[in-house]
């Protein structure tokens, strides 16, 4: 299972939220680069960024930090927040990202997801961010109607990398992960799964591998930034 840090921008900050909030933020960096440096000089093998101001505005709005990052590392980068369009797909899988992230745009429009997983296969995932295990978009800001597993099923047969199943009401609370969500969106998801929200000690990291091989990644975020887990360390627990 691979370990990702995560690289959350807000007007061009390093920042942590607690359960999305954009006025409950932590700012741990003001330049993203030197994060960015830090994690991939500790072994990180991938960076998950997301474009928070985007994810909310619904088009990219941090695009000046993520290129610096893209410059700063040679790792794969991961990118979400915002990208809504095809040509927000292709430029930014053009100028060097690795992998995008589809969220609130596969929920309005499923033809956007086909159309990126034909031309792009292997790099695009999906963020299914769950609250009350309901699918939440527009930067977490409106849950829709939809069950995070059901929607998951929808996905069957698109040449995705993964799925990114965030549990809302654990990111940023340094509460461990909602290992019950994961469970049952491993019995479902299609594809593989990367976790995210509220990972906090190695043991939480061993719980997501027991889940199986579904579970190919978790994103750490403020449990990084905080000290409660060391990056090498989680590395070495969750090999």
């Amino acid at each position: 299972m691979i370990v990702i840090p995560a690289i959350d921008l807000k007007d061009g900050r390093c920042v942590r939220l607690r359960q999305g909030r954009m006025q409950d933020e932590t700012v741990y960096g003001q330049d993203p680069s030197d994060v960015a440096r830090r994690w991939a000089d500790e072994g990180a093998q991938v960076l998950h960024v997301v474009d928070l101001n985007g994810a909310i505005e619904g088009a990219p709005k941090n695009r000046t930090a993520i290129e610096a990052i893209l410059k700063a590392v040679t790792i794969p980068v991961q990118v979400g927040g915002g990208i809504r369009t095809r040509e927000t797909i292709d430029s930014y899988l053009s100028f060097g990202i690795e992998r995008v992230v589809l969220g609130t745009a596969v929920v309005r429009d499923h033809t956007i997801l086909a159309d990126a997983c034909s031309r792009f296969p292997g790099r695009v995932i999906v963020g299914v961010d769950a609250k009350g295990g309901k699918v939440a978009v527009q930067g977490w800001t409106e849950v829709s109607d939809l069950d995070a597993a059901d929607f998951v099923v929808r996905l069957a047969g698109l040449p995705l990398y993964a799925v990114i199943y965030t549990d809302i009401a654990r990111d940023g609370m340094l509460e461990g992960p909602n290992l019950d969500g994961m469970r049952r969106m491993a019995e479902v998801c299609p594809v593989p799964l990367i976790a995210s929200g509220g990972i906090t000690r190695t043991e939480d990291l061993q719980r997501l591998q027991e889940i199986g091989p579904k579970v190919i990644g978790a994103i750490l975020g403020k449990a990084l930034y905080e000290g409660r887990l060391d990056l090498r360390s989680a590395m070495a627990a969750a090999s």
